[in-house]
């Protein structure tokens, strides 16, 4: 076995050897034992750490999505009712909300496309989960800044129409956070392959 070399010097007479590095020697086998039966095999739960980055991936982006949906819908059917003319020039913040769901839809499709069971190692799964958290909760937390922002947004802009470009800035720059979340995260899911690669052996 690899390991073998170890014990043999282990068992060599101690003549012109100093036995304080026999312990030593002793741990080295060891850790190198277990280094090498540990890299023998991929672990078929290793899987099990992508799945859950995909599902982060969509399950929190359309939370965020969701919840700026649906706030900035109350705001906007609020002003609706006294300025029924302004209903679709107030509908960006909407539009700008379904946005978060989209990137949490390729994140997710990118990450199941990338797992392959039998080879897949615990760095790779580590990596997409990251990556799909990373995504999620940043498209959670632009989510639910979009549906502050345009709740509030929608109701002053019906009082003061110069509010509107400010209003759009604001959205903007709460949309910017959900695109940070997906750059970082497609970069690390699209590097876990070159870097996780034959850290195992394929258990197929």
């Amino acid at each position: 076995s690899s390991w073998r070399p170890f014990l043999l010097l282990l068992e060599a007479p101690a003549s012109g050897f100093d036995l304080h590095f026999y312990p030593l020697l002793a741990m080295a086998s060891a850790l190198y034992s277990t280094a090498t039966l540990l890299a023998e095999t991929c672990q078929p739960s290793s899987a099990f750490w992508g799945m859950l980055g995909v599902s982060s991936a969509i399950v929190f982006a359309n939370l965020g999505a969701a919840y700026g949906t649906a706030k900035s819908g109350v705001g906007i059917s609020s002003m609706g009712v006294m300025r029924p003319d302004m209903v679709m020039r107030s509908i960006i913040p909407v539009v700008m909300a379904g946005v978060l769901g989209i990137y949490g839809l390729i994140t997710a499709v990118i990450i199941n496309g990338k797992i392959q069971a039998s080879s897949y190692s615990a760095f790779q799964g580590y990596a997409h989960l990251s990556a799909g958290l990373t995504v999620g909760l940043s498209s959670l937390a632009a989510g639910m800044a979009i549906g502050i922002v345009g709740d509030a947004g929608v109701r002053a802009n019906a009082q003061q129409p110069r509010l509107f470009v400010g209003m759009i800035l604001i959205l903007i720059f709460a949309e910017a956070l959900g695109l940070y979340g997906l750059i970082v995260g497609l970069v690390v899911a699209s590097s876990a392959d070159g870097k996780g690669r034959d850290l195992c052996k394929s258990w197929a």
